[in-house]
């Protein structure tokens, strides 16, 4: 099985930006926790990180075909983005929304996310372990 970690804008500066809300953890930390829950559960893994939006759709069409599942944190695009949820959808790839932060008790901008429709579950509030645990969803039981 292979899984693309997929991360948009801003999640590159995790344990700077607003570490009271996202930790202290940093992005390599993500990466090396992500990577070695893969190996434990014995699935390949990709990580892709970009502040761009249309650098996010691009790396979701190239899964096409190659991917069999995306791990999906969009940032702040969760909530103004309808082009990503429609490229979720045109690849059919199973996804699973991640957020850090329980985005449903935070501003309420952020109550909206257009990719949730696009995804098979959401896991928020969990912090970076909430990766792992949306990994889970997507490779199944076997723990």
């Amino acid at each position: 099985m292979k899984l693309l970690v997929l991360n948009g804008p801003n999640l590159n500066m995790l344990g700077v930006r607003e570490p009271e809300i996202y930790g202290k953890e940093t992005y390599d930390d993500l990466c090396r926790m992500v990577k070695e829950h893969a190996e434990k559960r014995g699935v390949e893994v990709s990580l892709y990180q970009s502040n761009h939006e249309g650098d996010l759709i691009d790396r979701i069409q190239m899964a096409y075909g190659e991917i069999d599942g995306i791990v999906f944190n969009p940032g702040g695009y969760t909530h103004t983005s309808v082009a990503l949820p429609d490229a979720v959808k045109a690849v059919g790839i199973p996804t699973v929304e991640v957020h850090i932060s329980d985005v449903a008790n935070r501003e309420d901008f952020r109550q909206v996310s257009f990719i949730r429709s696009a995804c098979i579950a959401t896991v928020a509030g969990h912090g970076l372990k909430g990766y792992l645990e949306a990994m889970d969803v997507l490779i199944g039981d076997g723990k």
